[in-house]
């Protein structure tokens, strides 16, 4: 039993130990409740906020990789467009070199050769719009590969998805596809020219196969990239966010403690207060 004493009021000193208490409780919840936050500084959970950050890391790197793919599949897209474009042009191409290699053509075969050289050039342009022309006229390889970092893997390799736009060769161009030297002002010539088209269809249909091969690893990617984002920003919420059903109940808990706490303290105060009875 504490001694009755003027000085020293234990009683009182307690009730303001635990005032100090509770009303920093009270601060922490209304901290938590009004921020949405657990973790609102270091001291709060040390080893639960580094864990959470890296999470967070690791969410943004996989949220760029994911704008980084869409970018690739974009790239990609415009370059089967392209392709679908030559694609159409050399059917056009082997119908002129049909009709010219028939010997029952009786019109201008110098009219089909212009028509046949014209088309070639539009290859040429498109081919060098989509980045798969010859290098100076030559066949040569460009853009043989498109590397998109995604993020999400165990090493740099495995966070990377290369595309092979070749498989040996992606150049479509007329050099490329090996028709820039044909012709239809010939029957012979229009039979060569035929023989190469159907190469160069071919040819063609290996680079449209690597294209898509490429879209749909990217789609790919992209997906396991957006599971993992969920993934991720689901274990960060459990560590860094508040329970909000917790910290409301919390909250009426504090001020309860605290209410009682200001109470009692009032008590403890008037208690020296009885001790002058006893010099009465």
């Amino acid at each position: 039993m504490s001694a009755l004493s003027f000085q020293t009021n234990v009683t009182s000193l307690v009730a303001e130990n635990n005032l100090q208490v509770n009303s920093q409780f009270q601060a922490d919840t209304i901290n938590q409740l009004t921020s949405g936050y657990r973790i609102n500084s270091s001291g709060d959970d040390a080893a639960g906020l580094a864990v959470a950050n890296s999470l967070r890391s690791s969410i943004s790197e996989l949220s760029q990789g994911v704008r980084n793919a869409n970018d690739g599949v974009s790239i990609l897209q415009t370059i089967d467009g392209g392709l679908n474009n030559i694609s159409t042009i050399l059917d056009q191409l082997k119908t002129l070199a049909t009709q010219s290699a028939s010997t029952t053509f009786s019109g201008n075969r110098g009219t089909l050769n212009t028509e046949f050289t014209t088309l070639l050039g539009e290859i040429d342009r498109q081919a060098a719009n989509i980045g798969l022309a010859s290098a100076g006229g030559t066949s040569g390889q460009y853009n043989t590969t498109i590397d998109v970092y995604i993020g999400g893997g165990d090493t740099q390799a495995d966070s990377q998805v290369n595309v092979n736009l070749s498989g040996g060769t992606n150049v479509v161009d007329s050099a490329g596809l090996g028709i820039h030297t044909d012709t239809v002002d010939t029957q012979a010539h229009a039979l060569q020219a035929i023989t190469d088209l159907t190469a160069a269809v071919t040819t063609l249909g290996n680079v449209q196969g690597s294209v898509g091969t490429g879209e749909n690893d990217l789609q790919y990617a992209i997906g396991l990239a957006q599971s993992q984002i969920t993934n991720k920003s689901a274990a960060e919420s459990q560590i860094r966010d508040a329970n909000i059903a917790t910290e409301a109940a919390n909250l009426t808990k504090s001020q309860v403690l605290q209410q009682s706490s200001v109470a009692a303290l009032a008590q403890a105060n008037a208690a020296p207060e009885a001790l002058l009875k006893l010099l009465q």
